[in-house]
C-alpha cells in the first residue's frame, strides 16, 4: 500500500475512535408512575353523616390496605351485609359512617387501628309509588330531589282518562297518612312550590 493512502486510512481511523469515546449514551427515561387507585365515587344525594342506608343500596367498602376486605356489597333484604372475616353487620337503618365505624370496631379483633371507609355506590332503597291513570303504576326508583313531574315523568306519563285537578300524594305510615292536594296544571307551567318535592314512600294518586 502506497504510504499516502496508509496515512489517509489512519486518519479516518483515529477520527472514528475519538467520535466513540465522546459520544454520551442516551439517558434511559424515567419509570412511569403508578397510578393510584380511583377512589369510588358516592351517589349524588348519599352524604356520608347524613344518608340512611336502606335495603338493596350498593356499597363500596373500603379497609385500607386489605384488598380482600374490601369490595362492592348489596344489602340484603334483612338488611344485613356480610364482611369476609367478621361476617354479617346490620347495615340498614345507619349512615356510611356509622357503618364504617362498626366495621372497624369488629376488625380490631385482627388489625390495629384498621381504617374503613363506605361509600354508596347506587340507590335501591328509597321508592315512591305511583297509582291510576299512570303508564306505569307501581313503585319508582328516588332520585336525590326527585320531584312530582320528575316521579310521573319516569313512570312513563299520564294516560288520557287521567283527571289532572284530583291528583293528590298520600304521605306517612298507614292509618296516619296525609293527603296532600296536587295542583298539576300549575306545575307544569312552572309554579316551583307546586311542583312539590317528594319524600320515600309517598304515593301518587292519579285518579
Amino acid at each position: 500500500m502506497k504510504p499516502r493512502m496508509l496515512y489517509i486510512l489512519l486518519f479516518f481511523l483515529q477520527g472514528s475512535l475519538t467520535y466513540s469515546q465522546n459520544k454520551e449514551p442516551a439517558a434511559k427515561p424515567a419509570p412511569l408512575a403508578t397510578p393510584a387507585p380511583a377512589a369510588p365515587i358516592p351517589a349524588a344525594g348519599t352524604d356520608s353523616d347524613s344518608y340512611i342506608i336502606g335495603a338493596s343500596d350498593v356499597l363500596t367498602v373500603t379497609v385500607w390496605n386489605e384488598p380482600t376486605l374490601s369490595g362492592t356489597i348489596l344489602v340484603r333484604p334483612d338488611g344485613m351485609i356480610t364482611v369476609a372475616l367478621i361476617g354479617d353487620v346490620q347495615a340498614s337503618g345507619v349512615t356510611p359512617l356509622k357503618l364504617a365505624a362498626q366495621i372497624a370496631t369488629r376488625l380490631k379483633k385482627y388489625y390495629n387501628d384498621p381504617n374503613v371507609s363506605v361509600v354508596v355506590g347506587q340507590i335501591h332503597s328509597k321508592v315512591v309509588y305511583l297509582l291510576g291513570e299512570i303508564e306505569k303504576k307501581g313503585p319508582v326508583e328516588m332520585t336525590p330531589g326527585m320531584t312530582l313531574l320528575n316521579a310521573i315523568a319516569s313512570a312513563g306519563g299520564l294516560t288520557d282518562y287521567a283527571n289532572t285537578k284530583k291528583i293528590y300524594i298520600l304521605r306517612g305510615e298507614a292509618g296516619k297518612q296525609e293527603k296532600i292536594p296536587v295542583h298539576y296544571k300549575d306545575a307544569l307551567n312552572g309554579v316551583s312550590e307546586c311542583n312539590l318535592i317528594l319524600e320515600p314512600g309517598d304515593t301518587i294518586v292519579v285518579p
